[in-house]
């Protein structure tokens, strides 16, 4: 079980980044100023206290992530001990399995290539580009 702080709440920046949803507390603190937390379906300042039974709603990269806080951490300590602070919703779990299907294929779908073009093959490339523009 994790080490509870004996407070009511906690800053919301401070609770992400204890929970490990971002690497550094700035992080945090600008994600929650960009608009990309949400608690209680309400755009927050980074000052707002979390408190357990609140539901926030993380967007991290490609990834929107829906959960209930559940305690509030110490101290931001091991993987294991943050994800006893939250729990993600079913909902939030499908959907990102969902997205992270459809970037899977999407990659899949992408052409693949070698590396870099050779010189030879970058002029062929600039040849073919220049053509289709013409077209146009």
């Amino acid at each position: 079980m994790p080490e509870v702080c004996d407070e009511t709440g906690l800053r919301v920046d401070k609770w992400l980044w204890c929970a490990r949803f971002f690497k550094t507390r700035s992080l945090a603190a600008a994600a929650v100023s960009g608009g990309k937390v949400h608690v209680n379906r309400e755009r927050v300042k980074r000052s707002r206290l979390v408190r357990p039974g609140d539901v926030l709603e993380i967007t991290v990269g490609f990834d929107a992530v829906t959960v209930e806080v559940l305690a509030i951490p110490g101290r931001r300590g091991p993987a294991t001990e943050a994800r006893l602070c939250y729990r993600e919703s079913e909902a939030s779990l499908a959907r990102r399995e969902r997205m992270r299907e459809q970037r899977r294929l999407a990659a899949l779908a992408a052409p693949q290539t070698e590396g870099r073009p050779d010189k030879r093959t970058r002029r062929e490339l600039l040849r073919f580009h220049r053509s289709q523009g013409e077209e146009e």
